[in-house]
């Protein structure tokens, strides 16, 4: 019964699809578990790419799963931890929330009555695109209190609703109750670029409303140059930040996608390209025990510091709380408490790879936060890069 229950928590929490090249092994480095291939495959050629089936093994003798296995080259990229500005617009118009309206006739809330829900994105008014804000309030108050038409977007499904302006007898305007983002700006840090692509990828995590928590729809964005001038501490129950300001407001790259698992997009010059290039990881390679992470808590230049890699996870329920790290060392700890807003996206360090980024900290405990595994992001970068191409 036992090995049954630990066979069966083991195949939770291992992937269904694993990643390996021709120079190094099939093996989970941090867990008493290994890939068993068919005979045939075990002898064959892996230097070009392909994918084969096979089981995980727990001790070596008890299959928990069957997986793919995807054969192969390592990847190296140019290792980042330097702070970028972002500017983001969106596809569409994010709602955070929806609010009553002081009427003549009591509190209304005409967007909750629609059923238009926080986390909905917003694209047509009476069939016309919406990009920003003021095109919304233009259409609400031009309506002159008579239902207008609107199309939203919530779980990747579209709808159609109706909605009725009320006149706010505070403001003397008509509104419908919907606290909406177009576009959002900030400070993160770049995990890595790809030269042989000419791509950036940061954050580890993607760009989100803050009321909603809604990944926000990008139609366009661009990175810029970025100075930290300043850290407030973290603290126990409340995440502190790092303050900075964008050096150069002229782009030097394209935002292409935003996703869960970060931000990606097009260099327009050879910006961030001056480190050290570095082999990524794959995810059964990455262990528990000392680590380091590349980020900058002050101006732009990147410092190593100490950590802990304390916890795993190798299913894909959260591609972005793949580890649990601890930081160690003193000077960081002294100057930011621990993990900080604006330090996502800073790359983790371990046996000379490139094994992942930092994506969250924890609020109770600010010296822990979550990670994700490098090689979930070169995964995403590569497919925004062949979307590209195609």
């Amino acid at each position: 019964m036992l090995t049954l229950g630990i066979g069966g928590a083991t195949a939770y929490l291992t992937p269904d699809e694993l990643s390996v090249s021709p120079d190094s092994e099939i093996s989970f480095c941090d867990f008493p578990l290994s890939v068993k291939y068919d005979t045939a495959d075990a002898a064959s050629d892996i230097s070009s790419e392909r994918t084969s089936s096979a089981k995980i093994m727990l001790f070596g003798s008890v299959p928990v799963k069957d997986v793919n296995v995807n054969f192969t080259q390592r990847k190296t990229v140019t290792l980042g931890g330097e702070p970028f500005g972002i500017r983001l617009y969106t596809d569409g118009l994010v709602v955070s929330q929806t609010s009553d309206i002081p009427t003549d006739g009591g509190n209304k809330n005409p967007a909750a009555e629609a059923g238009i829900c926080s986390g909905d994105i917003i694209t047509t008014v009476e069939g016309k695109q919406l990009r920003t804000n003021e095109q919304l309030l233009d259409a609400v108050e031009a309506s002159g209190g008579n239902p207008i038409s609107i199309t939203g977007c919530r779980n990747g499904k579209s709808y159609t609703t109706k909605i009725t302006p009320v006149r706010d007898e505070q403001l003397k305007s008509y509104r419908i109750g919907l606290w909406v983002r177009d576009s959002c700006a900030g400070i993160g840090t770049i995990t890595f670029t790809d030269k042989q692509t000419g791509t950036f990828a940061g954050l580890g995590h993607g760009i989100s409303d803050s009321e909603s928590g809604s990944i926000m729809p990008l139609a366009e964005g661009n990175i810029v140059f970025a100075n930290i001038s300043s850290v407030e501490k973290s603290i126990g129950g409340y995440p502190g930040s790092l303050s900075g300001f964008f050096s150069d407001n002229r782009s030097i790259g394209t935002i292409t996608a935003n996703d869960e698992c970060g931000i990606y997009g097009k260099l327009k010059s050879n910006a961030f390209c001056d480190g050290k290039d570095i082999p990524v990881a794959f995810r059964q390679e990455v262990v528990r025990g000392k680590a380091q992470i590349c980020t900058t808590i002050s101006g732009n230049t990147p410092k190593y510091y100490d950590i802990d890699i304390e916890n795993i996870s190798y299913n894909n329920v959260n591609v972005t709380k793949n580890m649990v790290i601890k930081i160690t060392d003193e000077e960081l700890l002294s100057k930011t408490g621990g993990i900080v807003q604006g330090m996502s996206g800073s790359p983790i360090i371990q046996n000379g790879m490139l094994v992942g980024a930092v994506t969250h900290v924890f609020i109770n405990d600010p010296t822990h936060g979550y990670a994700i595994f490098a090689e979930n992001m070169t995964e995403s970068n590569n497919t925004f890069v062949q979307k590209q191409t195609n």
